[in-house]
């Protein structure tokens, strides 16, 4: 891992190590992919302006979400089906955010049980729900939450149903992982990896393991839209911050402050949902200008450079969530893998900074970026 100097060297990485249907469903998107690659592409079609002859001095990438510090404005993101890539999934993500001085939003799609994903992230980690077919199981939910030390909650509100994911479907591929004889195969051809998932995924008792997958197979069998009045209902239990995640029209975005969100995350789940939609930076400005400095907004979706990170700053970002690119570490390496992808966007961001004159990230401005033309 030490040999990857950037995260397409780590996604290189992990496609050697996971089997092909593995590694299509950390990598793959919705249909024909467009808002997947889009996501990527919209970011190279912004340019930078460097301010000149700017004495930037000592560079200090960190900031504040919601009150809380981070190393930089980088946070991980809610990812499901980890224990296909890692069999400490969830564990090593968590505990590689907290070396690093990050947030990581633990899943309600998870293989461990929230508890011992906190204690391995050492407190202040976020916690993303999907909501339950059965709304009543909601209050016992969020109490639970609250009670392992999640001091953010971010509800996911864009999979009324599941996208179109065809890599998965060609390779007869779904979560929670049911081992077929394709995979079994090609797995053969990944010993590794093949010993890795077998440690990690024979169903146990211990530890909670099984009401882990319970939950799982709940959530990915029965996804139900989230309304109007779910948010709501979320909003009176859930006492500390509260983050919606999905949000793509400024037209809601009124509403969704006025009904006590606190934070909005402009993401098209990764171009995993919906495909077709715009990229999440190009979506940004509008989100941005029609929250008015009401809450503070993320964006999640497309980010492989730290420059990704210094452009949707200065269009208007707080902070950006990364979900691949850590997925992709873990694959390749474990909890060092994931260190190592902060690593590289740390680094990277720190030096975009300096080459633009900037000290903080409170110095990125909307003038350091450009369209291409």
């Amino acid at each position: 891992m030490r040999g990857a100097v950037n995260l397409a060297d780590v996604r290189e990485l992990a496609r050697r190590r996971l089997p092909r249907a593995v590694f299509d469903m950390v990598d793959g998107g919705a249909d024909d992919e467009l808002t997947l690659t889009r996501n990527e592409t919209a970011f190279r079609e912004l340019l930078l302006s460097p301010r000149t002859m700017a004495d930037a001095g000592p560079v200090d990438p960190s900031t504040e979400v919601l009150g809380q510090r981070v190393s930089m404005p980088v946070l991980l993101a809610p990812t499901g089906g980890g224990r296909v890539a890692h069999r400490r999934a969830e564990l090593a993500v968590a505990a590689a955010a907290r070396a690093h001085g990050t947030v990581y939003v633990q899943s309600t799609v998870t293989g461990f049980p929230l508890e011992e994903v906190a204690r391995a992230g050492g407190g202040g980690l976020w916690y993303q729900l999907y909501a339950p077919a059965a709304r009543a199981e909601i209050p016992a939910m969020l109490e639970r939450v609250a009670a392992a030390g999640y001091r953010v909650l971010v509800l996911t509100v864009d999979t009324p149903v599941f996208g179109g994911r065809e890599r998965d479907r060609r390779n007869g591929f779904s979560l929670p992982v049911r081992p077929h004889p394709r995979m079994l195969l090609q797995g053969a051809s990944r010993p590794a990896w093949a010993v890795d998932f077998l440690r990690g995924n024979l169903p146990t008792r211990r530890g909670g393991r099984l009401s882990a997958w319970a939950t799982q197979r709940q959530i990915l069998a029965a996804p139900r839209p989230v309304t109007w009045a779910d948010l709501a209902h979320v909003r009176d239990l859930w006492s500390g911050p509260l983050v919606v995640k999905g949000v793509l029209r400024p037209q809601e975005v009124p509403r969704l402050l006025d009904a006590g969100a606190d934070a909005l995350v402009v993401s098209n789940h990764g171009g995993r949902q919906l495909d077709g939609v715009p990229a999440t930076i190009e979506a940004l400005p509008a989100v941005v200008a029609a929250v008015g400095g009401r809450a503070e907004v993320y964006l999640d979706g497309g980010v492989r450079r730290g420059t990704d990170v210094l452009k949707a700053l200065a269009l208007g970002a707080r902070a950006v969530l990364v979900g691949r690119p850590y997925l992709y570490g873990l694959a390749a390496g474990g909890q060092a893998g994931v260190e190592r992808v902060l690593e590289l966007l740390h680094a990277e961001f720190v030096r975009a900074l300096a080459l633009t004159g900037c000290r903080t990230p409170a110095d990125v401005e909307a003038g350091l970026v450009l369209p291409a033309r």
